[in-house]
């Protein structure tokens, strides 16, 4: 019972992570070109939430280790899978606090790029964490 209930928190924390990264970027996207200080915002909260994504993720190789004593058992596909979206969430963190720091120095169609880029990249680690789910 411990151990679901520290799964399902894990979990609680992860999904809202991965909407946040994809909304976050999808709201910014309508903004381009808008109120410079929300599009900041709105990159810090990404970078926040992208390495939440990684600790949470983390979280769920250390409760299995605490509670079984092995890390998952991951193979095939679902390797591949976390893979992905550790490079997402490693690019996403770095994109997000590149543009927090930068962006004012960018033209609106590099700030565009960019939001897209961060959108993707939530949308490829979310649809890679359903391959990590069932093929593990």
């Amino acid at each position: 019972m411990v151990q679901n209930l520290v799964y399902a928190l894990i979990q609680v924390i992860h999904n809202l992570g991965a909407v946040t990264v994809v909304g976050a970027a999808a709201a910014a996207l309508w903004r381009v070109g808008g109120d410079a200080v929300v599009q900041r915002w709105l990159a810090v909260l990404v970078a926040v939430v992208w390495a939440a994504q990684a600790a949470s993720g983390a979280g769920f190789g250390l409760a299995t280790f605490s509670f079984e004593g092995h890390l998952p058992d991951i193979h095939g596909l679902a390797v591949l899978a976390l893979s992905l979206k550790i490079i997402c969430a490693m690019c996403g963190f770095t994109l997000a606090v590149a543009y927090a720091k930068y962006h004012a120095a960018w033209s609106i169609r590099k700030r565009l790029l960019v939001w897209r880029v961060l959108f993707a990249l939530g949308v490829t680690a979310l649809s890679a964490a359903a391959f990590l789910r069932w093929f593990s």
